[in-house]
């Protein structure tokens, strides 16, 4: 794709994003038909927030995510600090069209992690963690039928990130927790109740974290210090609507909730 054609791609992603619409898909020139070209256009969405990058999301971690958006593989995607909030938050619905809330593991780094031509291994990755952190993100798509519309235009439309609450730092002693084996119970409005495990997070969340420091790599792009990961839902997302409220518990790792108004 030409500099032009990334740039008009990511201005219509964009300008669908902050007024709640959707399109069928990209077309034409500004189609991407890699994830190369789908990760240049998510770059230029970056470049509109008016704050340093808050973090990083991971989509389709999970095999059935994976079936549910027919995508082969998981995904990166920027979280924007505009759209990032604290526990306890109230947030406003608005056009959520996806309409749904994930339980996930986060990671907050506290030192920068470069690219470079050897892969990260998990222990390298770790050592770089400064906390943890019980999350829920809810996702969002610019795409009528995100399901139909394949990677390359998904990351594209920023692998689906919308908004993201982050819970408060686990204790110190989750690093001793075996996180794929992790039980986490998800509620919405105190009914709705499901429960999910670390194991769904492409095995266990802090795989996920050095998948995600290992595609970023490959795409010259560092993981930098206060960054926070959010590694994808470790439980079948939780289906929200206005004045709904989410509480996700990890246990001895911590609660995070969060609400929705108008």
């Amino acid at each position: 794709m030409t500099d032009e054609a990334q740039q008009a791609a990511s201005d219509t992603l964009w300008n669908l994003w902050q007024h709640g619409r959707r399109i069928t898909a990209l077309a034409g020139v500004h189609r991407p038909l890699t994830r190369e070209d789908g990760y240049a256009i998510q770059a230029r969405l970056e470049r509109r927030s008016a704050f340093p990058l808050f973090g990083w999301k991971i989509a389709a971690t999970s095999k059935a995510g994976q079936e549910h958006i027919a995508v082969d593989g998981p995904m990166a995607g920027r979280l924007l600090a505009e759209r990032a909030f604290e526990h306890g938050s109230q947030l406003r619905f608005g056009s959520n069209h996806m309409r749904v809330a994930e339980a996930e593991f986060a990671f907050r780094m506290a030192v920068d992690l470069p690219p470079r031509a050897i892969g990260y291994e998990v222990d390298d990755v770790l050592a770089s963690v400064g906390t943890l952190h019980p999350a829920i993100e809810i996702p969002d798509s610019r795409y009528v039928d995100f399901t139909a519309v394949g990677a390359a235009q998904l990351i594209a439309d920023n692998a689906c990130a919308h908004h993201f609450v982050l819970g408060p730092a686990a204790p110190d002693t989750w690093r001793s927790i075996d996180l794929s084996a992790h039980r986490v119970v998800g509620s919405v409005a105190g009914q709705l109740e499901r429960e999910g495990v670390g194991v769904n997070v492409l095995g266990d969340p802090r795989e996920a974290l050095t998948w995600l420091v290992n595609e970023l790599s490959q795409l010259n792009v560092p993981v930098r210090a206060g960054q926070v990961v959010t590694t994808g839902t470790c439980l079948v997302p939780l289906p929200i609507a206005r004045g709904d409220h989410v509480r996700c518990d990890f246990g001895a790792l911590g609660v995070v909730d969060v609400s929705f108004g108008e």
